[in-house]
């Protein structure tokens, strides 16, 4: 039995790379866990909002977990 509560979360963000741009992505995901130790992945999210002209809330982005 889980003791953990269990919800869907209430939004999500998509972006998309052509395809030339693969290689810079999958570096990104490997090298994810250190890059987050300089920057969260709060603090990036917002950035690539801005840098793809997303308008956005702040009320709307989500929570770091505690």
């Amino acid at each position: 039995m889980c003791t953990h509560p269990f919800a869907w979360q209430e939004g999500y963000g998509a972006f998309s790379y052509s395809k030339s741009q693969v290689p810079a992505v999958v570096r990104y995901v490997k090298n994810q866990e250190m890059h987050h130790r300089k920057e969260t992945f709060l603090d990036e999210y917002r950035k690539i909002l801005t840098a793809f002209e997303v308008e956005w809330d702040e009320q709307y982005i989500f929570k770091e977990l505690e």
